[in-house]
This record gives C-alpha cells, structure tokens and sequence, in this order.
C-alpha cells in the first residue's frame, strides 16, 4: 500500500525543473509572490538571483521575503507594491522600478484571482479578466523596453489548464450581460495564452530568427493554494483531496522551468506543463483572435502598443 500511495505522490507531483542554472547579477520579478506558487518560485529563484516580489499585500510580501532570506541567506529579495486590479498602482509600480533597477531579466506575471463573485477593477474592467489579463498585458508593455535592453530575457505567463474551457466573449468582455466566475475565469486563462502567443510573435520581428525576449505560458498544475479562497464549495473540495493536488512548491515547478531552463533560450510562444511542452486548445491556437485580443486590449487601456 505505501508502494501505491508513493508512487500516486509521485504522479501528482508531477515534472521537476532540474536546472541549477544561477542569476547572478540578474533581476526577477514576481507578480503575487507572496503566497502560494508564487512564493515558492520566489523561494527557488532567490537562491539564483535577486527577486522583487510584487504584490497588493505589502504586510504579507515582507513576511515572505524575511521569511526567504533567512532560509537562502540572499537579502536581494524586495517588495514592492502592485495592485494590479488598478492600472495607477501599475503604472507608479513600473516607474519606480525603472527608476531604481537598470536592468530585468526574468518577468513572471504569476498573480492571479479565481471564483471571485461578480466585481468590477478600479478602472471598471471585470475582475478576472482586468487582474489576471489586463493588469499583467500593461504591466508587460511598461517593463518591455528594460527586458530588451537586458537582452536575453524571458516573460513567463502563468495561465491553466482552464483555458480549454474558455473563450474570449468580445461581445460581453466585462461580463455584464451574463457572468458566470468559473468561467470569467477560464476565459482570463485562455487570454494569457492568446497574449502570450501574440507577444511572442511580435518579439520575434521580422528579421529575427531568435527572440531576444521569449514568452512562454504555462500550467502549473491543480495545486493546494488559496486561490480558491472565494469559494467554500473548492475550498472544501481542495481540503478533501488535497492529496490529489500539487504542493504550492511543486507547483511552482514549471514556472521555474520556464524562467531558467537553459535548453529554452530560444524558445518562445510556447505552453508547458509539468516542465514539458503541453497542448494549447484549439481556441488558444486562434492567430486572428489573438490579434483582435491585443487591440482591444490596447484600447481598454488607452496604450499604442505596435
């Protein structure tokens, strides 16, 4: 029987990154480090690297971050504050950092709100969609030119495997005429893959062969956090099964991969999964809907991005 549940363990747990690459001298940062997955990929690249954690909850960001250094011994771990349900904190967010750090090598747009009940953003955009698409699309472009200067970099998009589930509603993206939380969800997760894809594209230019920024996307697995604090049912359900669900820290796994794997320099626009290239749906392999995606993003949030 241990043999059984060992080996069920094992399965859950999924693909590990095996990279010892180190940053030395180089810059990350984390959006919603300051708990769950993003924690402990914080945790892991804080052994590598500098890590600012970027995050709404600064009393819990500082908590982590103490509670990271002491256990790395790096004190190159920052918090800095980022609401991303409000494009003012964004922008202070991004301009602070680009008047402090002169370089950035790794962004991982990691943060993220699931089941939440109807709501709206500071700026009157559907929670999921504006928290978990939109806050990050801006977030990436004001951070884009520093990531180019300190080329080779990478841009990791943490989405799910709930993009499958969603489709992009250019009709109702607000959610105004009918809204339903598991599925605002899945549609916002199926926008990190379309941005990701469309990113990557434009990235590559014309006469690159090679991406100098990368963007992948990925999934990190059904794993026990708080994500699901908006709702008793899943919180429930994670408590019951949390057997059958990934530890935040193996969770976190593929977000790793993605930030330093060495064998992906140059790959880009791709979706993983348990540290290995995974399926993207049919919807999330739509070219035309990515680019209709990235307008209208544009135009929600008033930004020239070409």
């Amino acid at each position: 029987v241990t043999g059984a549940v060992s080996s069920c363990r094992r399965y859950v747990a999924g693909g590990r990154c095996k990279s010892t690459a180190k940053l030395e001298g180089k810059v990350v940062i984390i959006t919603g480090a300051n708990t769950g997955i993003g924690k402990e990929t914080a945790r892991d690249l804080a052994r590598r690297g500098k890590v600012i954690i970027a995050c709404r909850d600064i009393s819990k960001g500082e908590a982590a971050a103490s509670e990271i250094q002491a256990e790395t011994g790096n004190q190159q771990v920052v918090v800095k504050k980022l609401n991303l349900a409000d494009t003012k904190s964004i922008r202070e967010f991004a301009e602070k950092f680009l008047a402090e750090e002169k370089e950035l090598h790794i962004l991982i747009n990691n943060a993220g709100v699931m089941l939440c009940p109807y709501s709206k953003t500071a700026d009157g955009f559907e929670m999921h969609l504006g928290v978990n698409h939109l806050g990050h699309f801006l977030l990436t472009f004001l951070l884009l030119e520093r990531l180019k200067q300190s080329a080779p970099a990478r841009i990791v998009n943490v989405s799910s495997l709930a993009h499958h589930g969603g489709w992009i509603r250019f009709h109702d993206l607000h959610g105004e005429k009918s809204y339903n939380r598991g599925l605002a969800y899945c549609h916002s997760k199926l926008a990190n893959v379309l941005f990701t894809r469309e990113l990557a594209r434009r990235l590559q230019g014309k006469f690159q062969r090679q991406a100098e920024v990368t963007a992948n996307s990925l999934h990190p697995g059904s794993v026990y956090s708080d994500l699901v604090r908006h709702s008793l049912v899943m919180t429930w359900l994670w408590k019951i099964f949390s057997f059958f669900l990934k530890t935040p820290w193996e969770g976190a796994q593929t977000s790793v991969y993605c930030a330093v794997a060495e064998e992906l320099e140059s790959v880009t626009g791709q979706y993983f999964s348990d540290c290995q290239p995974a399926y993207i749906s049919p919807r999330g392999r739509d070219d035309e809907t990515a680019r209709k995606l990235w307008s209208v993003s544009c135009e929600l949030l008033g930004i020239q991005w070409d």
